[in-house]
């Protein structure tokens, strides 16, 4: 006798099976062909279904409040709103003080990352192949590399609002550091009665910004230095390449992905760096767009419209990532 096939399930008693366990699954859907595929898009479904929840919840539901509130005029202490379309993004537009916050945060994002990884690579470089050669070994690392690393990695124990009030005293025009040292070796001229107001506010805060961050990345770059195999470096060596040369060409390449991936931290750490603004910074001195958007729904009691600058922040961080993973390498170099 030939053995018959036996018929599909019907399309609806499959797609219920899809919410069933196995053994209350009805046997005719189980010899169902298509009930094998089913089953493996179950188990990842029903396994994903709780952290997906709660992404949903914490993280997307309130991204899709915030942007339902830049539509409103609501003030932030009333239950009372009204729905104004794209009012909010109109003002936006002819808010200079946006603007200028918008200005302020997008020069931090273009140099502090800029400047943070070079010091960073320059440094773990330093870290990893600064020494003097020794035999068996193409490259090595300077005298006393751990310690150096725990001392420039220390900053970053620090928080950003701890390392705020350091600056902030550092800085300030009235005993601080920075202004006696320079009348202390003859430099009085270069003294300012206010390095945190005006357009010096900037490059004080893009400087605390880089020398917080750059121990972070040294030790980063260094560990993704040392992953790299010493038998590379050693047939460079053999085919005369310098640590120059070594590390333009060979090294840099073969951490490129850490490099892109800290490229993108350290920028959404310079969009984000509200902390070290509001805390060191007076309020003459500068905003960025965290600290414009927490003065409009703090001290203005305009919520609806801090919202829609909240949503420009968003879509300019997304816009820097996107671009970042866009434009970076697409091949992966394996060793």
């Amino acid at each position: 006798m030939t053995a018959h096939p036996s018929p599909d399930a019907p399309l609806p008693l499959l797609a219920a099976a899809f919410f069933l366990p196995p053994r209350l699954t009805p046997a005719r859907v189980r010899r169902d062909r298509r009930y094998r595929a089913l089953e493996r898009g179950r188990f990842i479904a029903w396994f994903l279904f709780l952290p997906l929840l709660v992404y949903a919840v914490l993280v997307v539901s309130p991204f899709l409040q915030a942007f339902y509130y830049s539509l409103t005029d609501w003030t932030g202490t009333s239950p009372e709103y009204r729905l104004v379309g794209l009012e909010n993004y109109r003002r936006l537009w002819h808010d200079e003080d946006f603007w200028s916050a918008t200005r302020n945060s997008l020069l931090l994002l273009a140099a502090a990352p800029l400047i943070t990884l070079g010091l960073g690579l320059f440094l773990a470089g330093m870290l990893h192949a600064g020494g003097r050669r020794r035999r068996g070994r193409a490259f090595t690392g300077v005298a006393g590399a751990r310690l150096y690393a725990v001392v420039l990695f220390f900053p970053q124990v620090l928080s950003l609002a701890v390392v705020a009030v350091i600056f902030d005293r550092v800085l300030s025009p009235r005993g601080g550091i920075l202004n006696e040292g320079l009348g202390a070796v003859g430099l009085g001229s270069w003294r300012q009665d206010d390095w945190l107001g005006g357009d010096l506010a900037l490059w004080c805060v893009l400087g605390v910004l880089c020398w917080s961050f750059t121990g972070f990345y040294v030790v980063l770059f260094s560990a993704a230095m040392g992953a790299v195999p010493g038998e590379i470096h050693e047939a460079a060596l053999l085919d005369g390449a310098g640590r120059g040369t070594a590390f333009f060409r060979i090294t840099l390449p073969l951490i490129g992905e850490t490099v892109r991936t800290g490229w993108i931290y350290m920028g959404i750490q310079a969009l984000d760096c509200f902390a070290l603004v509001a805390v060191m910074v007076p309020a003459h001195g500068m905003d960025v767009l965290p600290t414009y958007l927490y003065e409009t729904a703090m001290r203005d009691s305009q919520a609806g419209y801090a919202t829609a600058i909240g949503v420009v922040l968003f879509l300019v961080t997304l816009l820097f990532t996107a671009l970042l993973l866009r434009l970076g390498p697409r091949e992966r170099h394996e060793y």
